[in-house]
């Protein structure tokens, strides 16, 4: 128990070597834009499937805390990003709340069960993050150790809507029809999944940061399959009650695909906005006025040019956030096979920029 409460006494009082994305975050000074990548932990990196074709698959690596910080680390020493994100996913979160997945190699999540009606809600409960989620938040203590106040850690979860979207989907999809079927047909039945969701989420993005994470994110992948109404009923509100409840470290909303609720995000408490890549830069700082730091916002698809195109057009998008608080990231997550000699370049030209 003394060793425990060392530990956490350890992690909680580490000061930060590089702390340009936390300032960045907060809206203070910085000595120039810090710089990190969704996805960054993980399949682009060799040193990484070299580790994941060692194991049964993607879920053992997920679960298994000393290997999920291996490969957190891993963009930190190789790519010399400015951030850590842990490695995880956000299905985790239904999976603890009684809902099992699978990742099917090659094709993605896979549930076996899914949510049809309000009587499956009986069997779905806001879990003990503690006992259900431990493996994450083991990973981030390990992971805080093992950084040693290099840089921030990132905590993630996805946003309400989208892993209601997977629960009733019980898979990928390009229209995600039957979860949009479910909200028309069970608008209360809807409401009292995501909000079974919201409660898990607030509880693990709380646990994470009890662990060790510096900043945490929401990702809201499949926003941008709503109306705009629709987002702000079954998005929007849930992505406000984690907001209003997240106060221990700045938290980023990254809701792709929902250039037309940007206007409503001014109000959310939350210190940073992602852009996807199909958003206007020019409209987001004329929204958010430097009330709020805005994070992305390049073509993950420009890192296939060469070198002297994603200079060029890294330098850019720099350019458009001139004068704006600002992160420098993709505009989503970068692509397996996207070369990393090509997102160093990326990296180095947002470090080297004046």
């Amino acid at each position: 128990m003394g060793e425990l409460i060392c530990c956490l006494l350890y992690i909680c009082t580490m000061k930060l070597a590089n702390d340009l994305l936390i300032r960045a975050a907060n809206g203070q000074k910085v000595e120039r834009t810090p710089v990190w990548l969704m996805r960054q932990a993980g399949r682009i990196l060799p040193e990484y499937r070299k580790i994941r074709n060692a194991l049964s698959g993607f879920k053992e690596l997920v679960e298994t805390p000393h290997l999920a910080a291996e490969v957190t680390i891993q963009p930190v020493d190789i790519l010399d990003v400015d951030a850590a994100i842990i490695f995880s996913d956000i299905l985790v979160v239904p999976e603890a709340m009684g809902l099992s997945y699978e990742m099917v190699e090659k094709k993605g999540p896979y549930f076996p069960k899914t949510i049809r009606s309000a009587e499956d809600l009986l069997n779905i409960k806001v879990p003990d993050v503690d006992e259900k989620l431990w493996y994450v938040t083991e990973a981030i203590k390990i992971t805080k150790r093992e950084l040693n106040g290099r840089v921030p850690l990132i905590g993630f979860a996805g946003a309400p809507w989208t892993i209601f979207a997977y629960m009733i989907e019980g898979q990928g999809s390009k229209t995600f029809s039957n979860a949009k079927a479910f909200l028309y047909r069970n608008p209360e039945t809807s409401h009292q999944l995501l909000q079974l969701i919201t409660d898990t989420t607030i509880a693990y993005l709380k646990a994470q940061i009890s662990a060790g994470a510096d900043i945490v994110q929401l990702f809201d992948s499949w926003a941008g399959i709503l109306t705009h109404d629709q987002y702000l009923e079954f998005g929007m509100k849930y992505v406000n009650q984690i907001c209003d409840a997240i106060k221990e470290v700045p938290l980023t909303v990254f809701a792709k695909g929902a250039f037309f609720a940007l206007e409503n995000m001014k109000n959310l408490k939350c210190e940073t906005i992602g852009l996807d890549w199909n958003m206007n830069v020019s409209n987001a700082v004329n929204i958010f006025s430097n009330t709020k730091t805005l994070q992305g916002n390049l073509d993950p698809c420009v890192l296939y040019g060469d070198f002297s195109l994603i200079r060029q057009k890294t330098k850019e998008m720099l350019n458009s956030f001139a004068n704006h608080r600002h992160i420098a990231n993709l505009g989503h997550g970068v692509y397996p096979d996207i070369n990393p000699d090509h997102v160093k370049c990326f990296i180095e030209s947002v470090k080297s920029h004046n």
